[in-house]
C-alpha cells in the first residue's frame, strides 16, 4: 500500500519513522513528491492543497491529522465517495485538555488583569478565589470537550457542558440543544468553545450569545475561527460585556499581520497551537485504520459528511 503524507505543519520524518515501525511494508510519499498518483491508496493530511486529493484516482481513504475536518470538507473537489477518518488520539486529546486548563487557570488567577496592570505600571493584588467560584462552560462534549471537562473538574472548578445532543458526565451539569443554551450561559465565568464547525454552529459566538453571558465573562475559542463573528467580539470587548478573549483559531490562517486581534489589549492570540497528535501516539491510530482498510474491516472514527464531523 502507498500512503501520501501532506501537511504544512507536521513533521514528515517523525511520522514516516513512526508509521514504518508499525507497518514496515508501507510505502510513504511526502507531498509534493507524488510519484505515480495512481499508486496512492491512502492519504494522511492536514490542510492539503485544494484539488490534491481529487488528483489521486485510486484513493481509498482520507486520514485527517486533526480532530476537525472542516477544511477538508470545504474543498469542492473532494472525492465524494472516499471515506474520511478524523484523528482520535490520546496525545491530541491530552494536549487540548492541558491547553484548556492552562487558560482557565490563567483567567482564574487574574493573569489577564495583571498583564494590563503591568502595561500601566500598576501594583495591585487581587486575592485568589476558590476554584469552585469559577464556573467554566464547555461548548462541545465530544472526545476533546469531555477530556477538558474532566480535567477541570479534577482541579475543583465548577464545570458545565453544552452539546447538540444530551450527554451525561459525572460532576458536570450538562445542557443540550438551543432551548437550553440560555441556561448554560447564564452564570459562566469562562466560556470555552470546542464545538465541531457545522452549518448549525458557524457564527454561534456572536453578539446575541455574548449578551447572554454575565458581564465580564472570558472567552476561549479553541475550535474553529468560523464559530466566531469577529466584529461582534470586538464590540463586546470594547463595551465591557466580555473582559478578555483567548483565540487559537481564526477564519483566515495565518492571521494577517494587520488584523486588529494582534494588537488588541484584551485578546490573546496563539497560532492554532492548542492540540496536535504526537507521531508516536497518532501513528498507531493511522496504522490500525490502514490494517482495517487492507482487510476490508470497518474503519475507526469515520466522518459523517452531512454532519461535518
Amino acid at each position: 500500500m502507498v500512503l501520501l503524507f501532506a501537511s504544512p505543519d507536521d513533521d514528515p520524518v517523525a511520522w514516516t519513522r513512526a508509521l514504518r515501525r508499525r507497518l514496515p511494508e508501507l510505502e510513504i510519499r511526502v507531498y509534493p513528491d507524488l510519484g505515480d498518483p495512481e499508486a496512492i491508496e491512502a492519504a494522511l493530511v492536514w490542510s492539503p492543497p485544494p484539488g490534491l486529493l481529487a488528483a489521486l484516482p485510486r484513493l481509498r481513504v482520507i486520514l485527517s491529522l486533526g480532530a476537525g475536518v472542516d477544511r477538508l470538507l470545504e474543498d469542492p473537489t473532494l472525492p465524494p465517495e472516499v471515506p474520511i477518518c478524523r484523528m482520535v488520539d490520546p496525545s491530541l486529546t491530552r494536549s487540548m485538555a492541558e491547553f484548556v486548563l492552562l487558560h482557565v487557570l490563567r483567567y482564574h488567577r487574574f493573569l489577564d488583569v495583571y498583564e494590563e496592570q503591568q502595561r500601566r505600571a500598576q501594583w495591585r493584588l487581587l486575592l485568589p478565589r476558590p476554584p469552585e467560584a469559577t464556573v467554566v462552560g464547555i461548548m462541545g462534549l465530544g472526545e476533546l470537550g469531555t477530556a477538558a471537562a474532566n480535567l477541570l473538574r479534577g482541579h475543583g472548578f465548577s464545570v458545565k457542558g453544552w452539546s447538540r445532543t444530551r450527554k451525561t458526565l459525572e460532576g458536570v451539569k450538562t445542557y443540550a440543544g438551543r432551548d437550553e443554551l440560555d441556561a448554560f450561559l447564564a452564570d459562566l465565568s469562562i466560556l470555552v468553545c470546542l464545538l465541531p464547525l457545522t452549518p448549525e454552529t458557524r457564527g454561534i459566538l456572536d453578539r446575541g450569545l455574548f449578551a447572554r453571558l454575565p458581564e465580564g465573562a472570558r472567552l476561549v475559542n479553541l475550535a474553529r475561527g468560523g464559530h466566531l463573528v469577529e466584529e461582534d467580539l470586538l464590540e463586546a470587548l470594547e463595551s465591557g460585556r466580555l473582559a478578555h478573549a483567548t483565540l487559537d483559531v481564526f477564519a483566515r490562517e495565518p492571521l494577517p499581520a494587520d488584523h486588529p486581534f494582534w494588537r488588541h489589549p484584551k485578546i490573546t492570540v496563539t497560532p492554532h497551537a492548542a492540540a496536535y497528535s504526537l507521531p508516536e501516539s497518532g501513528a498507531e491510530v493511522v496504522a490500525e485504520n490502514l490494517r482495517r482498510l487492507r482487510a476490508g474491516r470497518p474503519l475507526l472514527h469515520l466522518v459523517d459528511r452531512a454532519r461535518g464531523y
